[in-house]
């Protein structure tokens, strides 16, 4: 139930970004992911020594209805990278934000709106991780942009709703022990657009 729900997401994105309007666009989306396990804030002091430890991307497309405000739904393919206990967590996913955003002065913009993520691999420092506690969750964005004609740049804030943490048996150090990671950590998104 929960991919078809997905795909009737990416379905209706193809579908409005189709139907433009005043102030409505399609176009390419690309850029960086800074994710975060733990308390985020607390994290990025802990990585200021290593600060491309946990840098990630983003490509995909996104549309655009509306002028002053409008609604922008996004489709992207996303990697990931986190720090767990000096091991890297890597995520391979398909994400789709449904945001609303309102111009607030010149090209300045504001929007949020809740984010679809759909895990397509884990990884744990060679240890592929088949036991996530589910493939797909949401989550929240909420950011500000700059638009300038056809090419645009936001910066984000991303959480999840809850934890959605994977399984995985820890053979390395021969005690066998379940442990769990969360597969939505927290981020930090920067986007460059363009418009076609």
């Amino acid at each position: 139930m929960k991919k078809t729900a997905f795909f009737a997401v990416i379905l209706a994105f193809i579908g409005l970004s189709a139907n433009a309007q005043k102030g409505s666009a399609f176009g390419f989306k690309a850029g960086l992911n800074y994710s975060a396990n733990g308390d985020y804030f607390e994290s990025i002091g802990d990585n200021a020594k290593n600060p491309d430890r946990n840098i990630g991307y983003h490509i995909g497309l996104f549309g655009k209805i509306g002028d002053r405000l409008y609604f922008r739904p996004e489709l992207f393919y996303t990697t990931t990278k986190s720090d767990y206990d000096s091991n890297t967590f890597n995520v391979k996913k398909i994400d789709a934000p449904l945001l609303v955003g309102m111009k607030v002065i010149g090209p300045v913009s504001v929007f949020g709106g809740p984010s679809l993520q759909y895990i397509l691999d884990t990884e744990f420092e060679g240890i592929n991780i088949d036991n996530i506690e589910d493939d797909f969750s949401v989550g929240l964005n909420f950011g500000i942009g700059l638009s300038f004609n056809k090419v645009g740049i936001d910066l984000r804030y991303e959480r999840g709703f809850n934890d959605n943490e994977a399984t995985f048996i820890n053979n390395n150090l021969g005690t066998g022990v379940a442990s769990r990671i969360d597969t939505r950590p927290d981020q930090l998104i920067l986007s460059l657009s363009i418009a076609l």
